[in-house]
Formats: C-alpha cells, structure tokens, sequence
C-alpha cells in the first residue's frame, strides 16, 4: 500500500481552477505533446498520455460544461456592469458639458475595443470621472470637435508610449501623488455638481463654485432638491438594506436603483426639471481639426495622456489584486500585461474620439463590480460595452425620462468617494499627507497638471529634507552607552556622527541604534572605522534596528562575501586554510560565533528553559549535500532530524542498530510531533550501491545496514508495482527510480511501528514522503498523502521497456490490471510569494 492519493490523473480534464499544477511538459500553455521516456538501456519505452489541452487563461475554457459555464458567468457580469455604466456614462458626459452621447460612445468604445485589445481581462473601461475636471476645461476653451481631437491625439501618444514599453514606469509616480490628484479632481467634481443637484448651473472652476455657493443656497430649486436627495439616499444606503430582502434587492446596482428611483419620483410626482436629451444620432458632433495655440494643444494632449494611462495602469493593477483575492469562481486569471493595456487604453481613445466620444480609461469602480459579479474573461467587458450600444439606440425614450439632478447627484457622490479615506490614512502612515495635500489643494485651485506638477516638486523637496535631516544623540544605557541615529546617514552628517561617536568612552560597550533605510559609503566608513578602532581597545559594539532587533553589519572586506550556505572551500573572503593554519570546522565555527550566535542566542536560551518541541520528524539521508535547515528554512526546535546512509527505516524487530527506531519512539511518543517526513535526494549513494550490490559477498557494515533497503528494490522491481513519477514525468535513471520508490517503502515500513499505527488510527499524526533535487534545487512532495487508504486514482502504464528485471510483455494486460498498485506521484513544491513588509515602529 502506498503512501500517495495522486490529485489527478493524466486523463483527467482540466478544470477552470487556479491551480498549482499547470502543464507539466515543455511547450504552450494550450497544448502538451506526448514523449516516450527511455529506459536505462536507451530504449523507448511506451508513450505516456499527455494531458488535455489547458484553456488559455482569460479567455473561456475549453469545449463541453466548463465553456458553457464561463460564457454564463461572463453574461451575468456584463449585465451588471452595463446597469452601473449607463447611468454613469450619462452623468460624467453631464458633468463634462459634453454632449449625453458622448458618454455612451465612450462607453461602448471602452468596453468592446480595450476589451478585445486591453491587457487586464477583467478592467472595465469608460468614461472617468478623473478626467471629468479636464474634460470640462478643454471643451470651454476650444470646444467639443477640437477636444475630440484631442482625443484622438492622447490616444496616439498612448500606443506611442506602449510601443517604447513604458508602463511600468508610470507606476513610479508617488501613491500621495496620485491619491491627492484623485481627491482634487473629486473634490473639484462635487462642487461643480453641488450646484445642479441645488437647481443652479456650475461655474467655470473650483474657486469660482465655491465663491457662487452662498448666492446658490439663496435661490434652491425644491424639485431638484428632492430628487437629488432621493437619488443620495437610495445609493448611499441601498448597498446597506439588511435580511433576506437586501440580499435580493442588491442584485440591482445602487447606481441604476437610484437613478430609476429619483426618475420614478420625477414622472409620477410630474415635476419640472431639465431632463436628458438624447439628440439624433445623425445630428452626433464628430472632431474637427485642432485649432488654438500649438504648446496649449501639446499640453492638453500630454494632460488627458497622463492622468488617462496613470488611472488606467493604477486600476489594472488593484483588478489583479481583486481577481487573485476571489475565491469563486475559481478561476486562474493572468496578470494584466500593463503595456498591452496601455496599447488598448490608446486604441480606445483613438476610436472613441474619431466617433465624437468622451476619452477612455480604466474605471476602478466598474471593474471591481466586474470581478465581484464572477466576470472569468475578457468576454464580460466586450458584452458590457455591447449592452451600451443597444441601450444607445433602442432605449432613447427611457433615457430621456432621467432628470439631471439625478445624475448629477451620483456624480457628485462619485466624486466625493474620490477623498477616499483608506488611501488618506496610508498616506498618513507614510508620513506623506504633505505631498497628499499639496497635490489635492492645487489640483483643485490650479488644475490637473499644474496640480501634479506642483506635487512632485513637493514630493523632490520633502525626500531632500527626509535625506539631510538626521538627528544623532548618545546617552548612558545601564553599563554601556548608546547612540541613536534618527534619519538617513549621508556624508553630510558624518562630522555630527563621529563627534557623537568620540563622546564614547574607550572600552565600553555601545549599541548603535540606527533608525534609517538609506546609508552612504562615507557614513558607512565613518561607523566601520570607529567599530574598528573602539572593539581594539576593549569595547564592544552592537548595531539594532530603532525596535531594538540586533542587525547584522554591512557586508566588510574580511567575511562579507560570504553566506550560511556557502561550503568551507568556496570561502574565497580570506585566505585559504594553509598546513599549519585553523582547521575548516574551526574557522566555519568562529564565524558562527561572530556572525550567527549574537543573532540566535536569546531563541537558543529560550529553548534551552522551555525544551525542545519540534512540530516533526524529519528522517533523511546522511549525504553531505541535503543540508535540511536550508532545504526546509526551518530554524531551532523545528524539526527532530534523524540521518542515516540512504534515509532508510529498519521494520521493527530487525537485526540492525536500534538508533533509529529509538529516535521514531521518542519523537511519537514523547516529543509528540505533528508529522514524519522521509526525505530522499537525487544521486542518492546509497541506491547506487544497492544496485550494483552483489547477491554474496562478505557482510561488511555499510552492507548489512543496506539489507534494509532491499524491500524498496524489489518493489521496483515487482511487475505488480508500477514506477513511481515525479512533476508528471518518468525518473530519468534508475538510481531515481529507486529514490523515490524507497520514499514510499520507507513510509510502510513506518506504519508498522505500533507507536506510528496508534497515531495514525487516531488521526494525531501524518506521514509525508519528499524527494529532493540536488542538481535543481527542487524538492517534490509525494502528492495526496493518505496515511490510510494510500492511492485512490489508477495511473496509466508506468514501465521503463529495457530493464533486465521487468517482464513487459504481460505487465500491462487485463489479468494483472486489477491486482496492480497505483502509481505514487510526487510534485513540484512551488516558490512561496514574496511580500514587502515596511517595519514601523
């Protein structure tokens, strides 16, 4: 019985899932080509089925359910993202003096060309309310053809920008940058809207609106008034109805819900308001040639480029985020492809601006509704901008029913979610709500690029300050002395540094807490020079971080070069061990004591008092090239190792050296570990010699302990046993072969210690086979461990064809396939995913 419950086989179909396990063979994602393995003697031996072809990621999967499934999942997204759009659409083109279509080109143009040529899948894009504000401007100046024109330029300046391959570096801009130009352009959007949701027109800027505001509050129109509170109301707390009735009733996006609730109150209640007007489609304004001051047009074209690809490229990046946090569906989506999405983002505003469109960016408000309604693929975007085109020329009546106080009640919330607090207090957290406010105070008084351009300067002058201002202290500390550096250490403050430093009297001890992410090389110098100099006339130095954590020094000339992992005859940092200098092991334990002792010391004293409790037994092969604390990135008191020649583990009661049943005793039953794992390797010595052994010859040591392997190599070797496989391919020889077949031999043999049964039956404790590749850095995991049942999915014919000891000619028929084991299967660990985690005290 083996130890492994294989996931899947071979002919499994692929499922839509984000799952580890992709691919195995060289080749595309979309398709696997069946290889032949060879035996030890060369021979082909038989094919081995390919899995089925993978659907590619973002796009719907294959033929049968599966596809059906996605195409449903994709219809039922688009419809809600088009219910949050069309209102939306509307109301910025109301907000922008644009004409209503407008709206709707850009709309459509979003979603059906960005969401065919884009490279978010699942990013939604439209008509912004963050290019709302210069929309406006550029209409009141030159028109509504020219910024057409306009348009369509920024979008050839994107497609320019995606070619050079540029994307990436537009993420470079300060978060505080892009957060407080995001909070004025929503800021200078709900003033101007204040004044239509108040019965008024809007003026031409920020300033302007708040200085007509008291003569607005004097003259209120009561219809708008009412209906733009009602639409306020309905979205602000439709999302926030309780019970069973607010779970049915928010299948119908707040934005739709409250516009369709203030355009009931208008038509029933008959008020008097301005409503949409939807001109013929055959009267549609399309662009005209620009015409103006040519740097004026420069800088209209490089305003609309940026904020369009920064909001764009900002939004992609937080969808990848809300697709890889979904949970259902489980589907893998690919990363977005940032210049991929710009090239779109630019084809949109290409065509949308041709066709007398608003400009075109990514909406983080649409896509998020796109990922939580289950979206799987481009397809939901390229449907939602479909559904706008049907609602633009067959729901005209309806549309024309909708008051503009409604719209531009949702606008004006929009626009106030645009100060979004999550993004205040990170950036308070950041210590950067300087740069956050200059940027949102002179958007909203000066405009979107002077604003931004203002911001940076503020950004530049703040890190100049943060880069010069270090505050360097030294105190008494008990016995010793310490000196706290506040701030970057740059050549400027090493005259401040080293008077602080000489304060230190000779021979104490000093701990040096440094409270800074950035250190020159004359800082450096500085500190290294004095260590020096202190240590040799009898102190001691210590350098922490500001929580008081002892850091390592920077890299030296003496050891720096080299790392923990780094064998005794790589160490090129000093000179080689000459016939009378330190023995290796001396000189490999002196660093120890000087590089790794000070840092482990307080975790080895608190183990020392508490004892040992590792959480497994770790039993693997004595081979100088397994190191387990680097393979596993365990630490002390992890794992309770036992080593021996070929990780080998003798059936109770055999003639052998009683050491490693002693150390699986204690382990089970007093240290009380979690799991045992049996940990094999490539190259294993061991195997080799159970290969070549001969059947006679003297009973030396090393042979009498190998007896205990021979039952892993008649397994192997058994025609009733199928070889066992590793990452969804045959071992390359047969020293791996029987590696991983002794793995699994190893764990049965486990099984029939009564301390391992008895923990097993009461399911306390589990076992785990683990192969790893020396040559590759790998380690493989025996996959679907089952520590009673062993393997429950059968695997297709396993055989190596030219081995002398398996019969292949009827190891494979009927007769023998229902007696035959199934295959073990062991799989790739993957790499874990990083983080970057910032320290705050």
């Amino acid at each position: 019985m083996s130890a492994c419950v294989p996931t899947r086989t071979d002919d499994d179909p692929p499922e839509p899932t984000r799952s580890t396990e992709s691919t195995k063979s060289a080749g595309t994602a979309g398709s696997a080509e069946p290889t032949g393995p060879t035996g030890p003697a060369g021979a082909a031996g038989p094919a081995t089925a390919a899995p089925p072809p993978a659907h590619r990621p973002g796009h719907a999967p294959g033929k049968g359910p599966a596809r059906f499934r996605s195409l449903s999942s994709d219809l039922s997204a688009s419809i809600s993202v088009f219910l949050i759009a069309l209102p939306l659409s509307l109301g910025i083109a109301l907000a922008t003096g644009a004409p209503l279509q407008a709206g709707l080109v850009a709309a459509a143009v979003g979603g059906i060309v960005v969401g065919r040529f884009g490279g978010a899948p699942l990013q939604v894009s439209g008509p912004a309310a963050g290019l709302t504000v210069v929309t406006a401007d550029l209409i009141q100046q030159y028109g509504w053809r020219v910024t057409c024109a306009i348009t369509v330029l920024a979008g050839f300046a994107q497609l320019v920008l995606s070619a050079v391959r540029v994307a990436r570096s537009a993420l470079a801009v300060s978060p505080a940058i892009v957060h407080g130009m995001l909070a004025g352009i929503g800021v200078t959007i709900a003033l101007a809207q204040l004044h239509i949701v108040l019965g008024g027109t809007p003026q031409s800027s920020a300033v302007a609106n708040v200085r007509a505001l008291p003569a607005q509050l004097a003259a209120l129109h009561p219809a708008a008034i009412s209906v733009s509170l009602l639409t306020v109301t309905l979205l602000l707390a439709w999302p926030r109805i309780p019970g069973r009735t607010g779970r049915i009733l928010r299948t119908v996006p707040a934005a739709l819900a409250a516009v369709a609730g203030a355009t009931a109150l208008a038509v029933v209640a008959g008020l008097r308001l301005p409503l949409v007007d939807l001109p013929s489609w055959s009267s549609h304004a399309l662009p005209a040639m620009p015409e103006g001051p040519v740097l004026g047009l420069i800088a209209a074209v490089l305003t609309i480029t940026l904020v369009g690809s920064v909001e764009s490229l900002l939004s992609a990046v937080a969808v990848d985020k809300l697709a890889a946090a979904r949970k259902v569906p489980d589907v893998r989506i690919p990363r977005a492809d940032l210049d991929r999405e710009l090239a779109g983002q630019g084809a949109a505003n290409v065509v949308s601006g041709a066709l007398g469109g608003l400009p075109v960016t990514g909406v983080a408000v649409r896509s998020s509704a796109n990922v939580s309604a289950g979206a799987v693929s481009r397809n939901s975007t390229m449907f939602h901008g479909l559904w706008i085109v049907l609602a633009a020329l067959l729901l005209v009546p309806v549309l024309d029913l909708i008051p503009l106080a409604a719209l531009a009640a949702l606008v004006m919330v929009v626009g106030v979610q645009m100060v979004n607090i999550t993004h205040l207090r990170n950036v308070k957290r950041n210590r950067e709500i300087l740069v956050y406010a200059a940027t949102l105070a002179s958007v909203v008084i000066t405009g979107v690029l002077e604003g931004v351009a203002i911001g940076i300067a503020v950004a530049v002058a703040v890190a100049l300050h943060r880069l010069t201002r270090t505050r360097i202290t030294q105190e008494q500390h008990g016995d010793g002395h310490r000196v706290r550096v506040r701030g970057q250490l740059t050549f400027l403050a090493v005259p401040r540094l080293s008077r602080t430093l000489s304060q230190v009297p000779q021979g104490t001890a000093c701990v040096v807490e440094l409270d800074g992410s950035f250190m020159d090389h004359a800082a450096y110098e500085a500190l290294h020079d004095w260590q020096l100099s202190h240590t040799a006339q009898g102190g001691t130095v210590e350098f922490t971080g500001r929580a008081g954590s002892r850091i390592s020094e920077p890299a030296s000339e003496t050891h720096g070069c080299c790392r923990p992992w780094t064998p005794w005859r790589n160490h090129h940092c000093g000179s080689r061990p000459g016939p009378g200098s330190a023995h290796p092991l001396a000189k490999g334990v002196s660093s120890f004591q000087r590089d790794t002792a000070p840092l482990v010391r307080d975790e080895l004293a608190r183990l020392e008092r508490e004892g040992q409790r590792p959480s497994q037994l770790f039993l693997t092969c004595a081979d100088s090239r397994v190191v387990t604390s680097m393979i596993t990135a365990s630490g002390p008191g992890d794992l309770f190792t036992v080593r021996n020649m070929g990780n080998l583990v003798p059936l109770p009661g055999a003639e052998s050296d009683a050491s490693v049943a002693a150390a699986i005793e204690y382990a089970v039953d007093v240290l009380r570990v979690d799991s045992i794992t049996v940990c094999g390797h490539s190259g294993c010595a061991a195997m080799h010699a159970l290969l070549a052994a001969p059947p006679v010859g003297a009973q030396t040591p090393l042979r009498r302990w190998l007896h205990h392997g021979q039952p892993s190599l008649e397994r192997m070797r058994s025609p009733h046993r199928p070889w066992a496989r590793i990452a969804g391919r045959l071992p390359s020889d047969a020293v791996e072969q029987l590696s991983l077949t002794n793995v699994v031999q190893q764990l049965e043999h486990l099984r029939s210690y009564e301390s391992v049964a008895r923990r097993l039956a009461d399911g306390s404790l589990r076992l785990q086979g683990m192969y790893f590749h020396v040559g590759e850095a790998q380690a493989y995991l025996l996959a679907g461990t089952d520590d009673r049942t062993g393997p429950t999915e059968p695997t297709g014919p396993t055989d190596l064809a030219g081995h002398p000891e398996q019969p292949v000619p009827d190891l494979y028929d009927e007769g023998n396939a229902q007696d035959r084991e199934r295959a073990a299967v062991f799989d790739r660990v993957a790499p874990a995913s990083s983080a970057l985690v910032k320290a705050r005290a």
